[in-house]
């Protein structure tokens, strides 16, 4: 696809998001100032809050930010695994063994200090909260290994499939003539030949490939200074992962919790201004004076001299203009406004578990349940829209690179084929559900129990162990295998036998030696001894 048909479709797709750009530079100019750059450039050190009079609305963003990384993506733990979709296949220890070394791999390679994951997936979440749109892209730095970048939707722009999957994206973005002559080989003699530090547009095309077999989506970089492609290449694997928060038809961007409640977001701004002018008037009212010009040099600096302030009996000739502000209620205004906003970043769902640190283990898996199912229907859609092509480019870029393990012979004849599984505390406040079926049967059955004991063999008190230790996401490092459980009660078998038989060897020889003094009077023709 030459340059010019690529740079009108890029046009096309600049033009067709105008409206969505206006949206995002309200909300980026009262939430998140440092990307409001939708509608013109940023200027390096300029003042960028001007639109700010309260600060909850960016604050509320970086916790909901905060929450995502810690229920999606959290940096200690395994937040997912990955097996193959025959469940019987899963048993075999080969495969077992195999999709964990390549777990191993893939944490070891996304959390390296060159790869930039945690800081980038940060970035993305924000995006997502602010704009509805958030993701990363993933390449390949030969010689350093993966490396990842946060899109700025600024200036990226999306179209999709007849699936609603994004397929294609337009990256617009500067470099010096220096950066472009360090990246590019073919430019245009203009750029060559321009000041080191002189700066020109490019754009990054991705789109599904017209020359199939070779690559799934070609890749094309094109100098807008003289229309000219400067790079081409192709993915095997579409190379960004991009979230969308909710969609609306026929919509490719999304919608964020910022966009919806930016009514609020205003009001509240307007109403901290009316404030703060409130406040203004009552600490420094208008003051009062006579008509009569008396008093126009009057100074209200701290130990001023005012003659004439006072009539000759002592009267104060000035007064201060009484506004009688009603400041109560607007402080309980501006409260509801915070609590809505706080309520759409979802910032009051995640400090449940905070506030109320005093609960009994079932309290706390019900509370864990319904944070769950509140929280399904949204962050879900990231792990099945971002994070799983995250996980297939990250696997098809280590695979071409060769870092990959011999599979087992088993795999290969079954097909290389995968499925994720998610580990995240996302996915355990979903399974609360199963763990407080748990509890309140034990508990229900507990009465029951005192009267025939035989209620509690319906279940097996080790799996059940087991299945909450799983839910409420309790480290398999600390937990006893099967294997080792099974070598313990065969240690406790053995010395329960051990105890029996010295408990029972002073019974043994006290029979011995009662039974040899009675053979030994028998043979002496003496009456036996008869012990009671």
């Amino acid at each position: 696809m030459e340059a010019e048909k690529l740079l009108k479709r890029f046009d096309r797709l600049k033009a067709d998001r105008s409206t969505y750009d206006n949206h995002c530079q309200e909300v980026a100019q009262r939430v998140w100032p440092d990307r409001a750059s939708f509608l013109s450039e940023l200027t390096p050190g300029a003042k960028r809050t001007q639109h700010m009079f309260d600060s909850t609305a960016p604050l509320a963003l970086t916790r909901f930010a905060a929450a995502m990384e810690s229920m999606l993506t959290p940096r200690t733990t395994r937040w997912h695994g990955l097996r193959h979709p025959d469940r019987a296949l899963n048993n075999d220890q080969s495969v077992k063994r195999y999709m964990a070394e390549l777990v191993e791999i893939l944490f070891a390679v996304r959390y390296s200090s060159g790869a930039n994951f945690a800081s980038q997936m940060h970035e993305a979440y924000m995006s997502l909260g602010a704009f509805g749109c958030g993701g990363v892209f993933i390449e390949d730095m030969i010689g350093t290994g993966l490396r990842y970048k946060s899109i700025d939707i600024s200036n990226t722009f999306f179209a999709e499939n007849r699936y609603g999957v994004v397929d294609t994206m337009f990256r617009e973005f500067k470099y010096t003539a220096a950066q472009a002559i360090q990246h590019f080989d073919a430019l245009p003699e203009k750029i060559t030949k321009a000041k080191p530090d002189d700066q020109f547009t490019f754009v990054h095309a991705v789109y599904p490939s017209e020359r199939p077999g070779l690559w799934a989506w070609d890749s094309c970089y094109i100098a807008v200074e003289g229309k000219q492609i400067v790079e081409t290449g192709g993915y095997g694997t579409f190379p960004a992962a991009v979230g969308r928060y909710i969609t609306t038809p026929g919509e490719p961007y999304g919608r964020s919790p910022a966009m919806l409640v930016l009514p609020d977001i205003k009001t509240l701004n307007e109403m901290e201004k009316t404030m703060l002018r409130a406040a203004h008037l009552a600490v420094q009212p208008p003051l009062l004076l006579q008509e009569d010009g008396a008093l126009q040099a009057f100074s209200v600096v701290p130990g001023a001299l005012n003659y004439g302030g006072v009539d000759d009996r002592g009267n104060q000739l000035v007064h201060p203009l009484k506004m009688d502000a009603r400041f109560d209620i607007g402080e309980d205004r501006i409260e509801r406004k915070r609590k809505v906003i706080n309520d759409a970043f979802m910032v009051t769902l995640f400090q449940i578990l905070v506030e109320t640190p005093a609960m009994t283990a079932t309290e706390a898996m019900l509370r864990a349940q319904e944070k769950g199912a509140l929280l399904a229907p949204t962050m879900g859609r990231q792990q099945s829209e971002m994070l799983g092509p995250l996980i297939e480019r990250e696997l098809d870029l280590l695979a071409r690179a060769g870092q990959l393990p011999q599979p087992p012979d088993i795999l290969v004849e079954a097909g290389m084929d995968y499925e994720v599984e998610y580990t995240s505390p996302l996915t355990r406040a979903q399974r609360a559900e199963d763990g407080v079926a748990i509890m309140r049967t034990f508990e229900a059955l507990a009465p029951m129990a005192q009267l025939d004991p035989n209620v509690m063999m319906t279940f097996d008190p080790v799996k059940a162990a087991r299945e909450l230790a799983e839910i409420n996401g309790v480290p398999p490092r600390i937990m006893r295998t099967e294997d080792e459980i099974a070598a313990m009660k065969a240690k406790q078998a053995q010395e329960a036998q051990m105890a029996q038989v010295l408990q029972a060897a002073p019974i043994a020889a006290d029979t011995a030696k009662t039974l040899l003094e009675t053979q030994a009077l028998a043979s002496q023709g003496q009456p036996a001894i008869t012990t009671r």
